[in-house]
């Protein structure tokens, strides 16, 4: 039995797909390899685009939480009261060998 190493890309083109010791199977000759289809490469793209927005949007919405809970919790230890970025007490807090909390 011959076994042959794949290295399959869902996207892309690569016209010598024979490789050393592996086949490199890019965009049509991937999705023809495992689906038998074709058309698949093409028929997979407008679902794949509608899920791709869904699942963007959410993680858009969990990023935004997640960097304005990262700059509160920054700006409450490491700013004073203008704004401005307390550069000695974020050195300590990142550097000293014990945390120091009051400064």
């Amino acid at each position: 039995m011959n076994i042959v190493a794949v290295n399959g890309c869902c996207y892309g083109r690569d016209n010598k797909p024979e490789k050393e010791e592996y086949l490199k199977l890019c965009g049509e000759r991937f999705w023809y390899f495992i689906s038998g289809d074709r058309k698949l490469y093409i028929n997979i793209i407008e679902p794949l685009g509608y899920k791709a927005k869904e699942k963007n949007e959410k993680f858009t919405i969990a990023y935004s939480n997640l960097i304005n809970k990262f700059t509160f919790e920054f700006g409450k230890d490491f700013c004073n009261s203008k704004g401005a970025i307390d550069w000695e007490k974020f050195v300590i807090f990142n550097s000293s060998e014990k945390i120091i909390k009051n400064k």
